[in-house]
């Protein structure tokens, strides 16, 4: 009797061993199949030599001769990146408009989510959903329709010559301000929803603590709701910063011909060159790059586990 509750026991341990690991394993197995497989696939053409052919890549495996495999490995294509002033040029431009996009994106981002916290709760669900509303519309369709708002006889051209601010046409689209604008327009919700849900939890009583010793509002926001929403920064910035670094669509549109970044210089090398080694690369770059903030933050969040 006794041995068999053991053994039933031993058998209860292992069902919930296995279905354990089975959760914990989906994840990873999910992360592995659409990421860790897709970028060993980006390196491998990465360290590959362009060919005219289709594939238009030299495969690594180039003989087998006497049960020996000769493998050739190329590093040029890295090189190539770093010594090339297009390549150095469009990654710090990159950055460049990633960074000053994330740093606008928090200046204009953080006192909506501020109101839309500190409003009465009735208000606060429509507030959101009008921050929420543009993502039903598709993302190509919006950045389209500031084509029309930006061009010489677009709407906002159209107002300032009607209001005798201006008696010609302003230069906007096709310039770095049209893509500042269409990159802070499309990425401003990926800042405001987590600075509000950092916000919105943050207990008032330390406020309202601070007023009564007789802080300042404008000293209580700086010594209090600056630093507990500082979570809430991190996340938004790095929500923008990293898909801005390699946006397309919005340089490609509004920025035109002479706009200069690293997502179209892929796209280019890809589609027109039909240069997919160095296309690669390029990609590997950048994520190795990109990786550099999520280190920083992880970091950070380690940092104030250990203090609590």
């Amino acid at each position: 009797m006794v041995q068999q509750s053991a053994k039933n026991i031993t058998k209860a341990i292992q069902k919930h061993n296995w279905g354990r690991t089975t959760l914990i394993g989906l994840p990873w197995f999910w992360l592995a199949l659409f990421f860790l497989l897709p970028f060993l696939f980006v390196l491998k053409i990465s360290l590959s030599e362009p060919a005219l052919m289709q594939p238009p890549y030299l495969p690594f495996i180039r003989s087998i001769e006497d049960g020996l495999v000769t493998l050739v490995v190329n590093f040029s294509n890295y090189s190539l990146i770093f010594e090339d002033p297009l390549y150095v040029n469009a990654l710090l431009n990159s950055m460049q408009i990633a960074a000053i996009s994330t740093l606008l994106t928090l200046i204009i981002g953080y006192p909506m989510a501020y109101a839309i916290a500190k409003a009465p709760q009735h208000w606060r669900l429509p507030l959101l959903m009008l921050i929420i509303l543009p993502f039903w519309t598709s993302f190509l369709i919006r950045v389209y329709a500031w084509i029309g708002i930006l061009k010489n006889n677009g709407l906002i051209n159209n107002a300032l010559m009607w209001l005798g601010i201006t008696d010609q046409p302003i230069e906007i689209l096709y310039t770095p301000i049209a893509v500042y604008i269409g990159i802070i327009y499309s990425y401003l919700p990926f800042v405001i929803l987590p600075l509000y849900a950092t916000l919105i939890r943050m207990d008032n009583s330390l406020l309202e603590a601070a007023a009564d010793l007789g802080c300042k509002p404008w000293k209580q926001f700086l010594t209090i709701t600056l630093p507990l929403s500082l979570p809430g920064i991190i996340a938004g910035s790095m929500l923008v910063f990293i898909p801005v670094m390699g946006e397309f669509v919005i340089p490609d549109l509004l920025g035109g011909p002479n706009s200069l970044m690293i997502g179209k210089l892929m796209w280019t090398e890809f589609f027109s060159n039909k240069d997919w080694p160095v296309a690669s690369a390029l990609a590997v770059t950048l994520l190795l790059i990109l990786i550099i903030p999520f280190v920083l933050w992880q970091h950070y969040e380690r940092k104030q586990e250990a203090k609590l």
